[in-house]
Formats: C-alpha cells, structure tokens, sequence
C-alpha cells in the first residue's frame, strides 16, 4: 500500500508538471542562447566610400546596442577613397566592441583602402588563397607631381603605422605596403607579422581567438570569448543597399545618360510623358550616386561642352566636325567625372559603349526636330501660301480660283483671265489673295 501510495504520488505530480515543460523547455533554450557570444558581422565586398562608412558605422552602433562579444568585418575590396578608409579605421579604433577583420573568401582581397582597414582590426585575419597590400595613394589614376606623391604618400604611411605599431604587427613592413606598393599572400602576411592567423572558416576563426587577450588602443585589455559564437548579420537598410548598388560609378553614368537621353525624346516629341517620367527618375538616381563620389568640374564642363556639340551639330552644316567633338568631349568628360583611383573611376570601355550609341541617338533625333522646323508647313491657312491654282472665273479684281481640289473666293491686283494659272501670295480670312503665275 506504501508503495501505491508513493506511485500515484509520483503519477500525479507528473501529471502537474507536464503542462509546464513546453515552457521550461523555451527557458532553457533562451538562458543556453542568451548565455552563447555574439558577433555581429557586416561585409564590405565593395569599393570603399561614403555609404560604406554609414554601414560601418550602423553595424559597430547595433554591435554595442546587442552587447555583442566581437564585430566582424569581412573584407574583399579593391579599395576606393582615402577620406573614407580613414573615417572607417576611426571608427573601427574607437569602438567600444573588439573588432576583427577578415580577408574572405578564398580568392578576395583587401587592396589598397581594404589594407588599412584590415590592419585596424583588434585582430587581423585572411582565409587561404586571399591576398592583400598594395596601398600606395593614387590620385585621379594619374601619375602624380613627385613632391605631392611623397607628401600623400607619408601621411598614409604614418597613419597606418600609428595603428600598425600599436597592434604589435610589422609597422616597418606595412609601410612598404604604402611607399612601394608591395602586395602579399596570406601566408607572407602571417609570416611577416601583418595579420595575426589565417583560418579557413569563420567558425575556425572564433575557435581560434577565443581565449586571446586583446589591447585596445585606449589601453583597456579584452579577452574574446567566441568559442561557438551566434553570428548576427547586420542588415544594411533599404537606403544603403539602394545606394551601394548604384554607387558604382559606371553604373551610375550608365543610368544618367540614359535619363538625359529620356528626357530629350520628351522635350523633341512633347506628349509621350512616359520617356520624360523615366528620365527624370534616372537623372535623379544617377544624380544621387554620384553625389558620394568626389566629382571633378572638369568633367562636369565636358560632359556639359559635349550636350552643346551635339545640339550645334543639328543646327550647322559641319560635316560631322561638332558630333566628333562631342563624342571626344563625351568620353573625356566620363573619364574625369570621378576624382579618385582608378577602382573609383569610370571605366574607358564604359565612357565609349555609352557616348557613341548617345551621340548617333542624340544626332539623329535632333536631326529630325530641326528638319520637321524647317518643313514648309502643308496645313491650314498658312498652307495655301505659295500653292499654284487655276483662276475659274476672270479676276477683276474679283472672283473665283479652284486650288486643292477646292473653290475660293479670290482678289488680284490686276485682271487675271478664267484659266490662266496663279499663285496665292497671301490669305485674309476667307478669301485668298493671288497673282499670276509666271510659267
């Protein structure tokens, strides 16, 4: 009896608890997540520029916001502008959350700005097969003045090695990155104390660096516990994503063109509405993209110079001289629109596969509006002027003429006989003003 006493004991206090596992199952679950690092990661597989510095700045915001152990950068860019590279390596020193940067994947790389920004990094780091350096300042993608090009390319090499030195990495060997333009392997980077380790996989990486002590540059000592770490990927807004889609500038002379070509077809056949609409819209975007590159006045000018060419060519016999002066202005004016190295700027082949399907399209279209200008109008009163008709009646002064298959009351400055031919000189009101028609 003891015993079937105990066993329904025990029966019913399963039967209190069981309502209540699905609930202690969902605590369990949230403390054992809540109790796992998190990382918060963003990608920077672009060129680097204004917008990359938002995203840069919102992923680090929402990494202090979460309490995240660690950001991770993950790095493949050809580079992009010097302003923002040093306003991201800012913000990545002053961030209160450990950042790591990582080359990846396999076959990436952190060219010129990527190499400044992978050396900010709490702890550096590539993926096998990925590549770095490469860092010399380039200005307009053109050979520099020797005093400029030292002058820029001292102020790089001394932030870099501000930073570099700091993280105990290999400042001396950094700089030549910069002052020579030295390229390296992961392996070569690894062996000469660039970055701190090479992992295959991000999972290998946290693995890793768990456990290691880092120094942030404000002195403070931070061991990184990622071992199993949650990653939480930062989602660029609609915004940002919007505007580092079209903010390579290829694309973005690509989509203004096209938008000053829609709303020329609008402005040379009124009433269409949809080429105009279209236009704007792309001239607006194409406008925006370029408004977070640097844009040189100079390009602006030709590209300006290049419109006018084209429409003068519509208005005077040049035999062609004007269209290929707007065409050669046209590809000029793209090729300096852009002020920065070369991976920001627009690419030759771009600037010549839009300018010349832009300047047959913009030649022929102007070509017609002018000659359709200069047509002798064929309809209405205006019309009549000049036509040949025969007089039906004698004119003296007054009488009848049949023009167009038509009869009209007509007066004549002189007797003109039935039959004889004559010309319409004028036309008031209703009744027609004519003269003999020589033959």
């Amino acid at each position: 009896m003891t015993v079937s006493a105990g066993g329904g004991a025990i029966v019913g206090l399963d039967r209190a608890v069981r309502p209540l596992l699905p609930i202690i199952v969902w605590l369990t679950a949230t403390f054992a997540a809540s109790a796992q690092p998190r990382v918060v990661a963003v990608t920077l597989d672009g060129v680097v520029h204004p917008i990359t510095v938002e995203i840069i700045t919102h992923a680090l915001a929402q990494a202090e916001r979460e309490g995240a152990a660690a950001v991770l950068i993950r790095l493949d860019t050809p580079g992009g502008l010097l302003e923002s590279t040093r306003e991201i390596t800012q913000l990545i020193v002053a961030s209160p959350v450990p950042v790591i940067t990582y080359v990846t994947p396999s076959g990436g790389r952190a060219a010129s700005a990527g190499f400044f920004i992978l050396e900010a990094g709490d702890v550096a780091a590539m993926a096998p097969g990925t590549r770095t350096g490469a860092a010399s300042p380039v200005l307009l993608g053109q050979q520099m003045d020797p005093v400029l090009r030292r002058k820029a390319e001292s102020d790089a090499a001394a932030a870099l090695r501000s930073i570099v030195e700091r993280r105990g990495r290999n400042s001396e060997l950094a700089e030549k990155a910069v002052l020579e333009a030295r390229a390296f392997t992961e392996q070569e980077a690894l062996k000469n104390r660039l970055i701190d380790l090479v992992a295959t996989t991000e999972a290998k990486l946290f693995e890793k660096v768990s456990g290691q002590t880092v120094k942030r540059l404000d002195g403070r000592e931070v061991t990184l516990q990622l071992d199993g770490a949650v990653v939480s990927e930062y989602q660029p807004s609609v915004r940002e994503q919007f505007i580092s889609a079209i903010a390579d500038p290829n694309l973005a002379f690509i989509i203004l063109v096209l938008g000053a070509l829609g709303i020329y077809i609008e402005f040379s056949s009124p009433g269409l509405i949809v080429p105009g609409v279209a236009g704007g819209i792309l001239v607006l975007l194409g406008l925006s993209a370029l408004a977070v590159l640097p844009i040189s006045w100079l390009g602006v000018a030709l590209l300006v110079l290049a419109v006018a060419l084209f429409i003068l060519e519509a208005y005077f016999v040049s035999h062609g001289v004007l269209a290929v002066g707007g065409t050669v202005s046209m590809v000029l004016g793209a090729l300096l629109l852009v002020q920065g190295p070369p991976e920001m700027q627009i690419r030759l082949s771009t600037a010549i596969g839009v300018t010349l399907p832009f300047a047959l399209i913009t030649a022929f279209l102007l070509g017609l509006v002018i000659r359709a200008r200069r047509r002798k109008v064929v309809t209405g009163s205006v019309g009549m002027v000049g036509e040949i008709g025969k007089a039906y009646t004698d004119l003296d002064p007054e009488g009848r003429v049949f023009i167009h298959g038509e009869y009209w009351d007509a007066v004549a400055d002189r007797k003109v006989p039935a039959g004889a031919r004559v010309r319409v000189v004028a036309v008031d009101g209703l009744q027609l003003k004519v003269e003999p028609a020589d033959k």
